[in-house]
């Protein structure tokens, strides 16, 4: 995938932030960055300064969130929503926007618990991302359960095929 580091993504959004006044000149991921950003004002004066917070620790003990991690979750909902990545994230992303009155903010924090818990999973165990998990999580946001046939997870993809060959 990508090879992004902490403070890659933090100098990313913060030059989002940068650039704001010429929303034209950003491409289609920074103006998402730039809409997520413009919906969480309590961030933006950690962009404005950014030097100050490439290396600060936000430590849940103390009751801190991180927001560069939380902006990115947003921003991974929203690319996994536009390309329908895993299937049927995109009506799911649709139907919690529609019940919150269009407030898509909303609907991602909502999405937000399945994906950091999905994510924080996956590096306990030393696994890939279980999508089955990810997906059943989501649904369950809706009031629909676990789907009826099981998916083969991206990590286990060469795996199923020399299962196959056996």
């Amino acid at each position: 995938m990508y090879d992004v580091n902490t403070h890659d993504v933090r100098r990313f959004f913060a030059g989002v932030w940068q650039q704001r006044f010429q929303p034209l000149q950003l491409d289609g991921l920074q103006q998402k960055a730039l809409r997520i950003i413009e919906a969480h004002p309590e961030y933006q004066h950690y962009l404005a300064d950014i030097e100050r917070y490439l290396d600060k620790n936000w430590l849940p003990d103390e009751g801190e969130s991180n927001p560069f991690l939380h902006m990115s979750l947003h921003l991974s909902l929203q690319e996994q929503a536009a390309i329908d990545q895993p299937p049927g994230i995109r009506a799911i992303h649709q139907t919690l926007c529609a019940q919150h009155g269009g407030d898509w903010v909303k609907a991602e924090h909502e999405m937000m618990d399945a994906l950091a818990e999905t994510l924080w999973e996956a590096q306990r165990y030393g696994k890939g991302l279980d999508v089955n998990a990810y997906i059943t999580r989501l649904r369950r946001l809706i009031g629909l359960g676990q789907e009826d046939h099981a998916r083969i997870n991206p990590h286990e993809v060469g795996l199923s095929d020399k299962i196959s060959h056996r």
